[in-house]
This record gives C-alpha cells, structure tokens and sequence, in this order.
C-alpha cells in the first residue's frame, strides 16, 4: 500500500446541512437564523467583538501603560522565588551548610529562578546552616530553635 491508494472512509463523511426550503422542511423559512437582523442577512459575518451599538469590551478597558506594578496586573517586578519547607532540609545531616547550589544538586527544586525562599511548614531537629534569599518568619524561628543559623544572600 503506498499514498496513493489511501482514501478517505466514505461512511465516516457527512454531508453538509442544507438549508430546507418551506414551510415544512426541517431548516425550513429562517433556516436556522433566527429573524431579521445582521446575522440573518446575506452572509451573516460579524466580526469578532463587535456588540452592536455599545462600545466593546477591549476599549471599555482602560489601556494599561508604563513599566510600574500597577499598570500590570501580573506585577513585572514582582520575584519569582523557588521555594523550600524546613521540613524538606531534615535530610541533610547536622552541621551541613545549605545553600541554593546545595539545594538544586538534592533536587529539591528544579530551577532556582529569581532565588530561594525558605517556608516554615514541617519541622527541623537537626543544626543547620541556612543560606537563602529569603526566609519565612516561622521558618526562621524553626532554624534558629533547632540551633542552626540563618543567613540572607543579597542580591
């Protein structure tokens, strides 16, 4: 078999919904149109947005400009942090010093993005040394409780 025997499967295609003409057909008089208007008409092609006599949604939104968090709703400058629980640093052994890199190599995150954020959720028995762009309040107080320190990376 090669291309040029392949056909399409002839109970598989469906023809096309004619409209009926009378009274009586199934799509008979307005043909499934409804009455009167613009899309009844002719073609009956509006484009897309259009809402008749109001002013569309696109220009009923006020155009958003400059590079300030309030002209975005997204927030350009906002961080995008990798984040970590204490309670996934438990497997490191006491005493470890971590840091992003030490994070990424345990695959504890996949990428670092804008830094690393330490969140507080589980718990931490062992001392250790936290280095991280960012921490939780809770997750601070969770380290430095189970005797380790906590350090802030600048950017």
């Amino acid at each position: 078999m090669n291309l040029t025997q392949v056909q399409p499967n002839v109970a598989r295609r469906k023809r096309r919904k004619r409209a009926a003409r009378g009274l009586g057909g199934w799509r008979g008089k307005t043909a499934g149109r409804g009455q009167k208007g613009q899309k009844y008409r002719g073609r009956g092609k509006v484009r897309l947005g259009l809402e008749g006599g109001s002013s569309p949604i696109y220009r009923q939104i006020p155009a958003l400009r400059g590079r300030s968090n309030r002209a975005h709703n997204i927030g350009i400058f906002r961080k995008e942090m990798a984040v970590v629980n204490v309670a996934q640093l438990e497997r490191f052994e006491a005493g470890a010093k971590i840091d992003p890199q030490v994070v990424l190599q345990a695959r504890l995150v996949s990428k670092l993005r804008d830094g690393l954020k330490i969140l507080g959720e589980g718990e931490l028995t062992k001392p250790l040394t936290v280095r991280a762009h960012a921490f939780s309040a809770t997750a601070r107080k969770k380290i430095e409780d189970a005797g380790g320190t906590v350090e802030v990376i600048g950017q």
